[in-house]
């Protein structure tokens, strides 16, 4: 990716089963964290709700937020099929209550 070209941003929100213990926790940290090694992802934030504000455009309500990434579409394309997604997908599906996602092209 060349600084011109500002590729395209895969936002994830997650909202996982109540009663997970901290193992079953920390197993899924390390499932989101191991996406980075799929070739097309350049980079990868990890996080929870920040301790900001109520305000009623603000939702807070999501356990953990995953945003990769790409160069571009096709990148995340190849990203969906890749044995790293399929494997975290299958190791930890059973953890999700529910499951956002937000794709967006990153504008110049």
């Amino acid at each position: 990716m060349t600084d011109s070209t500002p590729g395209m941003a895969h936002t994830v929100y997650f909202w996982l089963q109540d009663g997970l213990s901290d193992q079953e926790l920390e197993s899924f940290e390390a499932g989101v964290r191991s996406l980075e090694a799929s070739p097309t992802v350049r980079k990868l934030f990890l996080g929870g709700p920040a301790a900001t504000p109520s305000r009623g455009v603000v939702d807070n309500s999501f356990d953990y937020n995953l945003v990769l990434w790409f160069d571009d579409v096709a990148g995340h394309d190849a990203y969906q099929i890749s044995p790293v997604h399929l494997k975290f997908v299958e190791d930890h599906e059973d953890k999700f209550k529910e499951v956002r996602v937000f794709d967006t092209q990153l504008a110049d």
